[in-house]
């Protein structure tokens, strides 16, 4: 999961469904999107060089091997061993995610690669909305190839779905309250929320802005845009 706080979790996964989950996609079409993901990021992975793998991401103190650790760590979960490895690490967020990610970075880069394709046809997914898998490996995808210099375009429908899962929930992400009045416009499609000073820009720009992906804030333009960079 992109972020979430360790205690809260217990009591926010009832509440998950109803509130991240809002879109008129149907799941099929998310498995999708998601599936398409996942190929190209490993794709993108089998092409890394050992440096790239060290490089650091924009996952705070997480290398690139490391966000990809997480990434699979998404891939292969199950509601039974997430409850499993939370009760292991305490119900600390935290501890669960660092130990999963970096158990699995361990594995290796070729192995990675191999058990993240193996995931490419998969419906298998933590206690949380299909459409949170889907924000997860789009803004982990930016975590990883952004530092790199490489590019990638996810489909028009799959980024402002996402983007309309989060803009009004702040479960996870915190996403509402941090674009809270203000105004987000995507200059390259149709996609438009809020009212307010205006922070326009690339629709992925946005997503990764409304995670607090600061690295994103330059691909942004408008007088809202020192507004949200001040915000955590």
């Amino acid at each position: 999961m992109v972020g979430v706080t360790n205690r809260q979790l217990r009591l926010q996964l009832p509440r998950l469904a109803t509130e991240t989950g809002r879109t008129d996609m149907k799941s099929e079409e998310i498995w999708k999107y998601i599936h398409a993901e996942r190929v190209e990021m490993a794709q993108t992975w089998a092409t890394l060089t050992p440096e790239q793998w060290t490089t650091s991401s924009w996952c705070e103190g997480w290398s690139v091997q490391v966000v990809a650790g997480h990434v699979l760590a998404a891939a292969e979960q199950t509601p039974a061993n997430f409850f499993k490895e939370m009760a292991q690490a305490g119900f600390r967020f935290d501890v669960f995610a660092q130990r999963a990610a970096r158990r699995l970075a361990s594995i290796g880069p070729s192995e990675l690669v191999r058990r993240l394709s193996i995931r490419t046809t998969t419906t298998n997914h933590p206690p949380a909305p299909v459409m949170a898998m889907l924000g997860e490996i789009v803004v982990h995808g930016e975590d990883i190839r952004r530092p790199l210099g490489l590019t990638h375009q996810s489909p028009e429908a799959a980024l402002i779905a996402v983007a309309n899962s989060w803009k009004n929930s702040n479960l996870l992400i915190g996403g509402k309250r941090r674009i809270t009045r203000l105004r987000l416009r995507a200059t390259d499609m149709h996609w438009v929320h809020g009212d307010g000073p205006e922070v326009a820009g690339p629709m992925i720009s946005l997503v990764l802005a409304m995670t607090g992906r600061r690295g994103a804030l330059s691909d942004l333009s408008g007088d809202g845009v020192q507004i949200l960079s001040n915000r955590p």
